[in-house]
Formats: C-alpha cells, structure tokens, sequence
C-alpha cells in the first residue's frame, strides 16, 4: 500500500519520539543500576521476535557484516545509553545525541568519499545547539562517567550508521530482517557481558515488566523498524533531520510527567531544534551520493528500486 510522504515522514518520526522515552522509563521504572541487564532485554527479545516475522537470516559476508553492525548498532549502543541514563538527567543524556549527525559528517569522508553540503552542516549545528539550550538547567555538576558513557553511544551509533549506508542491504532483504539481525546479534553479544558483570537477573516487579515490555516492543521492535524503514523510502537527509526529536521528547517527558520546569531558554531551544527538524525535510537532494542500489521484488512482480541516498547527516 502506497504511504503518502507526509505521513511516512511521520511515521518514521514515531521512532527518535519513541527513543525520546527511554530515559524516563529506564528512570522510574526499572531496576537500578543494571544497564547490561536492561541492554539485553530491550534489545534481544524484540530481535527474535522479528526474526520469527521476517523468516530470512543472513548469508555469506552478511553473517560477519550483521555481527559489526549489531555490535555498534545495539550491542555497545545499548549498554552505553542506559548507563548514561542511569547517571545523567534524562535531557542532559539525550542532548548528547544530538552530535551523532556530526560525528557521522565526520565519518562519511573517509568511509564514503562524500562531501557533506554547508546546509546540511549548518542545520546539524542549529539543531545541536537548539537541543543543547534545553539543558543548560541541569542542576549540580554533571557525571563525568554518564558524559562519556553517552558521547561513546552516539559515537557507536554514528559509526554503525555510516556502515550501514556503505554495505546497502541484499537483494530482497527489508528493513524488518535487517533490524531483527542486528537486535539479536546486538542482544547475544551483551548477555553474557550482563551475567558476568551484574549477576543473575534482578527479582522485577509489575512497572518494571510493563517498562521492560514497552522498551523491547514499541521502543525497540517497532521504532527500529519504522526507522530503517523510512531510511529506505525516504531520503536518507530528511530521516536523519527527525533525531532532535529523541532529545526534545526527553525534555517534555520530563516536565509534563516528572514535574521538571522549563525556562524561555529552553523553550527557545526547543524551538530552534524542531526548526531545524522541519528544515531537514526540506534539504535538497541534488548533491545526494548514492551507495549500492539493491532491489526487492513488489507485488506485482516487477523490481522496486530503493533510495539508499547516503546521508549527509543523521542521527
């Protein structure tokens, strides 16, 4: 069924909104201090849980590329945000993020010979710097382990990112597949890390099922599906331009459900952010470079191109 793009930009923005609720529910309704634990039972669950609906696995050179992306997607990504999370106010870990797209400019030189365009830097910046206005706030002196915990996440992600847009996807493979190999590599290669490290599982009471269900199911399942799903059908600088919504839903969540204030400054931020969001959307695509095109058979038997446009920025 063909999906306008104004709503499938909205649906693939249902993903960094999604991602924006972590921190609070890792917060407020999970066990404390066990971030491999809860790595783990985000990640691993909803991996299977796609495999099983996908039904492909992974072949030749792509068991060892599904390793790689798996391990910097989710299995360092994961374990790192949670301890940020842990550590950091919910804002100030998802301001963090909000550098990924930059860090990906940084990477896609090397790994994808592109040159990144002033506007898509530019935009970056804004949006950096917008999302970064809604934490100056932050109360006491900032965790030095939780900073560097969550820079190292968003330097995993941006790192499987530009992976990702360099090895494409095989012939007839989606973006459900594709996301259900990394969460289960992602998962295997964290559990034992979690058993050696934290121990066996804590006891869990009924908030900490429904945060652990939600994390694995609508926060994980879904919303990486969504993404990699936008990332396919869409230009790949308009999906990266959605992340600020990670951070900035953060930063609702937390005054309209944790009682958090927020000051002009960072209702200015706010909106410099989702400008710069809404702005992405409406980057040019004429310098877009693109990596190997792969194809998957439609309904009607022909082949359907898909955009693997390399990205200038994202999240």
């Amino acid at each position: 069924m063909a999906t306008g793009r104004p709503a499938l930009i909205a649906l693939t923005a249902l993903a960094p909104v999604s991602w924006g609720t972590t921190y609070a529910v890792t917060t407020e309704f999970l066990p404390p201090d066990r971030p491999l634990f809860t790595a783990v039972l985000r990640a691993l669950p909803a991996g299977l849980l796609l495999l099983a609906l996908a039904r492909v696995l992974p072949r030749g050179a792509w068991w060892g590329k599904a390793a790689v992306l798996g391990a910097l997607n989710i299995g360092a990504f994961f374990p790192l945000l949670f301890l940020s999370a842990y550590r950091l106010p919910g804002g100030m870990a998802a301001v963090v993020g909000s550098v990924g797209p930059l860090l990906v400019v940084g990477l896609s030189a090397p790994l994808l010979g592109q040159r990144p365009t002033v506007r898509a830097v530019l935009t970056g910046l804004v949006a950096a710097f917008g999302v970064s206005l809604v934490v100056l706030k932050a109360a006491g002196a900032l965790d030095p382990v939780g900073v560097l915990a969550a820079l190292a996440s968003t330097a995993s992600m941006s790192a499987g990112t530009v992976l990702t847009k360099r090895w494409g996807r095989p012939d007839g493979v989606g973006p459900l597949a594709l996301t259900g190999w990394q969460l289960t590599a992602g998962g295997l290669l964290v559990a034992p890390l979690a058993l050696l490290a934290e121990g066996a599982p804590p006891a869990l009471d009924g908030p900490a099922v429904g945060g652990y269900l939600y994390l694995a199911l609508a926060n994980t399942a879904v919303a990486y599906w969504l993404w990699f799903r936008g990332i396919g059908r869409l230009s790949a600088t308009q999906v990266t331009f959605l992340g600020p919504l990670s951070p900035l839903t953060a930063a609702v969540v937390g005054w309209v459900a944790l009682g958090q204030s927020l000051t002009p400054v960072q209702t200015a931020g706010m909106a410099l952010a989702f400008g710069a969001t809404v702005a992405g959307q409406l980057a040019p695509r004429s310098r877009a470079v693109r990596t190997r095109p792969f194809s998957s058979p439609s309904k009607n038997g022909h082949e359907d191109s898909m955009d693997l446009t390399v990205p200038a920025l994202r999240r």
